[in-house]
């Protein structure tokens, strides 16, 4: 069996980090900010901050078909978390890659139906959020 490359995450963020420069952001990378439902340190890929506006931004990368899926529920319940506990406007979940199957479903607010998170947490295609961190409308 060949062993999965994970290290595609650092891809996504060397994508993502230009777009949230362009926009005018100020942000930290691989930041933590406390505990992930009680199991274990919860680490967001990017705090952004602009105008005293503060936003994490998770992002998710499948490149082929696997596992990243079938976390994106657990990770919208975690941001919910991590927005409750402490100061942060909003929240992103970023995904990219062209491994989705459910990508359709998830940005499309397919979800919703099943967690209440409509107004703190977005789900955006890369493409989407790197339009809107260069543009600074996060």
């Amino acid at each position: 069996m060949t062993p999965r490359n994970t290290r595609t995450g650092g891809v996504l963020e060397q994508m993502v980090l230009p777009a949230l420069d362009q926009g005018g952001y100020k942000y930290k990378v691989q930041v933590n900010i406390g505990q992930r439902l009680g199991c274990g340190q919860h680490f967001v890929d990017v705090i952004a901050e602009k105008d005293g506006r503060v936003v994490l931004v998770s992002m998710k990368w499948q490149q082929v078909s696997g596992t990243a899926e079938q976390k994106v529920p657990f990770e919208i319940i975690c941001l919910l978390e991590a927005l409750e506990n402490a100061q942060f406007g909003k929240a992103y979940l970023v995904l990219g890659g062209e491994g989705w199957t459910l990508r359709n479903f998830y940005v499309g607010d397919g979800l919703k139906k099943y967690i209440g998170y409509a107004d703190r947490v977005e789900i955006l295609t890369l493409e989407s959020f790197v339009g809107r961190a260069n543009d600074g409308k996060l």
